[in-house]
Order: structure tokens, then C-alpha cells, then sequence
């Protein structure tokens, strides 16, 4: 019984490690595609006051994707508020040229102030408008969230490292009679403590399938997937084989050097 009691303590543990890994990694992909549908519908506007060749423009900063200028009637439609077909005219005669300009990433905050300070250089150029106060919002929120989930996940994996280090200090006791046995006809320590390292990776291997069966159900939650789509990301929560492999290469892992180190700090009896 006490037996079950430690395969249970160390399952719950490292499934406690693989499920806030799991979160940390859905986190960040869902601030890339967020990040992605940003830089599509993200543009800045150039005012300049006479024409710049769209290629002068692109070789202002490597950052710049694609220019297209704006017709003057465009620009005249937005600010049309009853205007006379005359003003209109004589309007299109004295309007500053404006350039769409698509950036190839959505930039960070002090990306956009290094780039409005190049545009700026241009003498020609009067204004820049960069559009991101709204966008930021929603941006700022995520990379928060992220943050946290960091520094939640540090935390679990300290706290169930300790734990694990624990039940595997307990396991050791319980076949220490068997162990120096094993020691006392001259069996190498690998193989004393193979029924330690055997225990620990049979525990990640089941730890990583409940938690591949929890993200699976997760996967095809509609409420999950409608959360995400009400602030525009689309994404693939879990990606079945290669997550699978992933987490089960940390559990494995993670299990097998923390065995050793059991492994390696026991005093044996003389």
C-alpha cells in the first residue's frame, strides 16, 4: 500500500512539472500568433511632404516589409465632412503625400520609437503615425500572463523537484536491505540501484500520458478554442506526437538524473 502511496506521490509530481511546462509552451505560442495577426494588420503611416521613392523608404530600417502611398482621394474621403467639390480640388493640390508602410514582425514599443526616430531623419518626412496605443493593450496583457505562468512554473518546479527527491530518498530505503545484499556479492551500483531508475521512468512514462490524455481533451475543448478566438488567436493548442515526445523526454530525463543524484549521494554501510 505504501508502495502505491509513492507511485501516486511521484506521478502527481511530475505531472504537476509537465502540466505547467505544457502551459508555459501554449502560452507562448499563443503570444506568436497573436503576434503574427498583429504584424498583418499592423501598417504605419508615413506624411511626407513631397514623393519618396518606395525602395528610399524600405532602406530605412530592415524592419519595413512593403510601401504602398495612399490616393489623395482615400485620404480626402476620411477627412470629407461636407467639403465643396472646389476645396476638394484645391485640396488634393496642397495635401502631403502618406505612405502605408507593413512592417514584417509587430514591433515592440522601443522598436517603434527607434523607427519613428529614422523616419523622422528624413527631412521630408513631417509625421509618422504608428497606430499601437489599442494593440498594445491586448499585447501588454499576454506578455503579463506569460510572466506569471514563468513564474509559476519555476515555482511547481522547485517544490515537486523536492518532492520527487523525496519519494525517491524513500523508495532507496525500502530496498536498501536489498541493495546491500546485492553490494555484498559484489554487484556494481548501477545494477543495485537499477530498481530505483526503473520505478522513476516507469512513473514519467505514466505521468506523461495523463497528461496527454488531459491536453488531448484540452485540444478539443470549443470553449478553449472560443476563448482564444475572441481575442484573435488562432492556434493548435497541443500538438498530439511531438508534445507527447517532448514532455515525455523532460519526464524521462528529469526522473533518471534526479534518481542518479540519489544514486550517487547514499553512503553506503560498511
Amino acid at each position: 500500500m505504501k508502495s502505491i502511496k509513492n507511485h501516486i506521490s511521484l506521478v502527481i509530481a511530475l505531472m504537476s512539472i509537465l502540466f505547467s511546462l505544457q502551459i508555459f509552451v501554449i502560452t507562448d505560442r499563443a503570444i506568436d500568433s497573436y503576434k503574427e495577426n498583429l504584424s498583418k494588420n499592423y501598417s504605419v503611416v508615413v506624411v511626407s511632404k513631397k514623393i519618396i521613392h518606395e525602395q528610399d523608404i524600405l532602406n530605412i530600417d530592415s524592419l519595413l516589409k512593403s510601401v504602398s502611398e495612399l490616393a489623395p482621394d482615400e485620404v480626402i474621403a476620411r477627412l470629407n465632412t461636407g467639403i465643396g467639390k472646389k476645396n476638394i480640388e484645391l485640396l488634393k493640390l496642397t495635401l502631403p503625400k502618406f505612405y502605408k508602410i507593413k512592417l514584417k514582425i509587430y514591433p515592440t514599443p522601443a522598436e517603434i520609437e527607434k523607427l519613428t526616430q529614422k523616419f523622422l531623419l528624413n527631412k521630408s518626412i513631417i509625421k509618422v503615425e504608428t497606430f499601437t496605443n489599442n494593440l498594445d493593450n491586448i499585447y501588454k496583457l499576454l506578455l503579463l500572463f506569460k510572466n506569471i505562468v514563468t513564474v509559476f512554473s519555476i515555482s511547481i518546479f522547485i517544490v515537486t523537484t523536492l518532492l520527487i527527491i523525496k519519494e525517491l530518498r524513500i523508495w532507496q530505503f525500502q530496498h536498501s536491505e536489498r541493495m546491500n545484499i546485492m553490494r555484498l556479492f559484489g554487484a556494481p551500483s548501477w545494477l543495485r540501484s537499477g530498481i530505483l531508475f526503473r520505478l522513476a521512468i516507469t512513473d514519467a512514462i505514466i505521468a506523461s500520458i495523463l497528461i496527454f490524455i488531459i491536453f488531448i481533451y484540452f485540444s478539443s475543448s470549443k470553449w478553449i478554442l472560443h476563448e482564444f478566438s475572441d481575442i484573435g488567436i488562432t492556434l493548435t493548442v497541443f500538438y498530439p506526437l511531438n508534445d507527447f515526445l517532448y514532455l515525455l523526454g523532460v519526464a524521462v530525463t528529469l526522473a533518471t538524473i534526479l534518481a542518479a543524484l540519489i544514486v550517487m549521494g547514499h553512503k553506503e554501510e560498511v
